[in-house]
């Protein structure tokens, strides 16, 4: 297949997907998760079928429609969309698996909606990883906004209504009110919105002004989460497990996240951003949020509020690592998309699980629950774990470059941050392990007697568990795919 079809077909088959899952909901439950399963998995053919044309220094490329003059719709794929993509179609697969047992298992009502519009975000997620320039990136990102709204309104109560209008108001708000003013400056300003190697700012802008765009960029994205533009997150907790794990694992923050990355390298470019002293509040920004966000989850009781928390700390590791402006940092910066990814969608997928078996939600509740789902909290472990930066987890791995990135930089405000954080993570997590384990049931809830969530649940669990431990052996295509990224950057 070109690679320019492929493209095509990356962003269409979900689409197509959705069709057949909507049609199918009409004959049988069956049927429909049959199609869900097989396009997800047909898009992670498509998409991994690109690596290795990427691997060989090829960036394939279509435009489909100019707008106006100079401004089209138009894709290509790079080793930082590509990584994306490919921890996106990849993820998508699991939770899919997941989402049969899980939607099963609690008798969760209009399904078949959930399928579709699950299927939509992806074909959007796909979009931002592709895309060639700031409008094509704009596009999709709205749209993968409003295919979210549905999932996580799901359950249609007066609370989710509420939590879902907070999560489409936030991000709406921050994408047109800052998002959108900062690229048509970007095109006044440069004459194009086009993703350039080494940047297109250089010599076109100067100053404050820099400093104001970036904060524009980084505000503007408020699917990354960064404080105080965090709120829509925790709000959207409310969605089932399969939409949390989509919100933090699959999608829509790593979507946020790789937008601030990819603007920085491809639009700002690394070199010129460093030069600049106005672009240096990112770094303290990013390290308030990452400590501010630990705190707030270390005094959380509900599992998936503190993992909501603890997920707006990690992604601003990622912006963190990218407002070093280091190599070593920038590449820890793709490399933590990953690892986060496979560690928290473990950690949702966990506790949904026990929700799914026990309907435990609050921390008291887990004492002595391991005993009773010995897989799901061996895989909430690994994925804690991951979180804190041990060995052998993909946290740590991540966690190596972006302090070996600080580092370089002799930037002690990161290096503060990163170890501050990582005692904050153990603070929160390292107790739900060990009243997982090792405390007494408590007699309220050892009444109820259950074991583990559906088999494909647990399965789905496991596998991402796996992942979070084989990223820290296997992780070389990723890296081989970030250092052509940093190419031509000054060490």
């Amino acid at each position: 297949m070109m690679p320019e079809n492929a493209i095509l077909l990356a962003l269409t088959l979900p689409l197509l997907g959705a069709v057949g899952i909507a049609l199918a909901g009409r004959v049988s439950a069956n049927l429909r998760e049959s199609i869900t399963m097989l396009t997800a998995f047909g898009l992670v053919a498509v998409v991994w079928g690109l690596l290795p044309i990427i691997f060989a220094g090829e960036r394939p490329a279509i435009s489909l429609l100019e707008v106006v003059p100079g401004i089209e719709i138009a894709f290509q794929v790079e080793p930082l969309g590509m990584m994306f993509a490919a921890l996106a179609s990849g993820l998508w697969v699991v939770n899919s698996l997941y989402s049969i047992g899980y939607m099963r298992g609690n008798k969760e009502s209009n399904q078949t909606r959930f399928y579709v519009f699950f299927a939509i975000a992806l074909s959007a997620a796909i979009g931002i990883a592709f895309a060639a320039n700031l409008f094509t990136l704009f596009l999709f990102y709205e749209l993968l906004t409003l295919s979210t709204y549905p999932l996580v309104a799901h359950k249609g109560d007066e609370k989710s209504v509420r939590s879902a209008r907070v999560y489409l108001g936030v991000l709406l708000t921050t994408s047109i009110g800052l998002l959108l003013p900062a690229i048509i400056w970007t095109y006044m300003v440069a004459g194009t919105g086009d993703f350039t190697v080494g940047g297109i700012l250089d010599g076109k802008l100067a100053g404050p002004a820099v400093g104001l765009l970036l904060g524009l960029f980084v505000f503007g994205i408020g699917k990354a989460a960064m404080m105080p533009v965090h709120r829509w997150l925790p709000a959207a907790m409310v969605a089932p497990t399969p939409v949390s794990a989509l919100l933090h694992a699959v999608a829509v923050v790593k979507a946020g996240v790789f937008s601030i990355t990819k603007i920085i390298v491809y639009i700002f470019g690394v070199d010129f951003l460093f030069a600049e002293p106005s672009s240096s509040w990112l770094l303290y920004a990013a390290a308030f949020t990452v400590i501010a966000a630990s705190v707030v989850a270390l005094r959380q009781q509900n599992l998936k509020r503190l993992l909501a928390y603890s997920t707006i700390a990690q992604l601003s590791y990622v912006i963190m690592a990218s407002a070093i402006l280091k190599p070593l940092a920038e590449i820890g910066a793709a490399i933590h998309i990953v690892a986060h990814g496979f560690g928290k969608i473990t950690l949702f997928f966990a506790a949904g699980a026990i929700y799914t078996a026990s309907k435990k939600t609050e921390l008291w509740q887990l004492r002595g629950i391991g005993r009773r789902m010995p897989w799901t909290m061996g895989a909430f472990t690994i994925g804690a774990l991951s979180m804190i930066g041990v060995p052998p987890t993909g946290g740590f791995v991540s966690k190596w470059y972006i302090l070996a990135g600080a580092f370089q930089a002799d930037n002690y405000v990161a290096i503060t941050t990163i170890i501050l954080s990582t005692v904050l993570n153990a603070a929160y997590f390292l107790p739900i392990i060990y009243i997982a384990w090792f405390a007494p049931e408590d007699e309220a809830t050892s009444l109820k007697p259950h074991g583990e969530a559906p088999f494909f649940a647990v399965l789905a669990l496991t596998i991402t568990a796996a992942l979070t431990l084989g990223f820290f052996f296997f992780n070389g295509p990723v890296l081989e795919l970030e250092q052509q990224i940093m190419q031509g950057v000054s060490p």
